[in-house]
């Protein structure tokens, strides 16, 4: 479970992630179909988590 698994649903986890950290923006959670890994990026310089960790936990919301 590498890979985000967000297709269709992206609007309701971003309401989550900002919910757990409020600094990030709307900018930082933009999200568009084949750019996973530069919004992972963004993630992980703004939250200090490593990839495998924010994969994980937004795969579970």
């Amino acid at each position: 479970m590498d890979k985000l698994e967000i297709k269709g649903k992206w609007n309701e986890i971003k309401g989550k992630v900002k919910q757990a950290y409020a600094d990030l923006t709307d900018d930082d959670l933009k999200h568009e179909d084949g750019q996973d890994e530069e919004l992972l990026g963004k993630l992980q310089q703004k939250t200090g988590k490593a990839r495998e960790d924010l994969v994980k936990w937004i795969n579970s919301l």
